[in-house]
């Protein structure tokens, strides 16, 4: 077995997959705002943040009728939640006009909404629409690195080396297995290294100190 798909194996034994997907559902749009609500946001303020607003407002339609304070009420205390509200309610506009009020399912027309980069389109396209990608953030683009896979400088470069290094049934579930490990073990500074389930395959690249 090679490297890569014993350190995959080990990762689903060890943290629970489809933690987004449990509180969310697969619908593309609430799978959408989630992802925007969850970037530079703990899960635990996020997920309910999410629930709150969908209880209130599930569709396009039924957002842009929602002002902005009431939004920003509704996310708080989210990450840069006015920033948020105004892209909540202006990615639900254009849904409307553009696209007749559903989600895209390429990356390219998802990339085009405001606040949308290519960890929120992937996100979207994998879980919303189960089509193949690889959903690369910060948790994906250290641990990947610091694995040995991959000699990369951004989460962009660390996708396009990883689609070609990895089979595709790996692609979907990558992030929230390397999201979870990131936070519970491999984290940036001082990885618990001691309790790692990957360690006898880790290169551990740029380790100064570790647990």
């Amino acid at each position: 077995m090679r490297p890569v798909d014993r350190v995959v194996r080990r990762l689903k034994s060890t943290y629970r997959e489809n933690h987004f997907v449990d509180h969310h559902g697969r619908d593309p749009y609430r799978v959408l705002i989630g992802c925007i609500l969850s970037l530079r946001t703990k899960d635990e303020v996020s997920f309910p943040a999410t629930e709150r607003l969908f209880r209130k407002a599930a569709t396009p339609a039924e957002m842009i009728r929602r002002r902005k304070t009431t939004i920003e009420n509704l996310i708080y205390p989210s990450g840069f939640y006015r920033v948020k509200a105004g892209q909540i309610l202006e990615i639900s506009r254009q849904l409307l006009v553009r696209y007749d009020g559903l989600v895209p399912d390429s990356i390219e027309e998802l990339l085009t909404l405001p606040g949308v980069g290519r960890k929120t389109a992937n996100l979207v396209v994998t879980l919303g629409f189960g089509k193949p990608g690889i959903c690369v953030d910060v948790h994906v683009h250290r641990i990947a690195n610091r694995l040995g896979w991959i000699e990369t400088g951004s989460p962009d470069e660390s996708e396009a080396v990883l689609r070609k290094l990895l089979p595709r049934r790996h692609w979907i579930p990558l992030n929230e297995l390397m999201v979870r490990h990131g936070q519970a073990v491999c984290r940036p500074v001082s990885p618990v290294c001691s309790s790692c389930p990957v360690a006898e395959d880790c290169r551990r690249v740029g380790v100064v100190r570790s647990r």
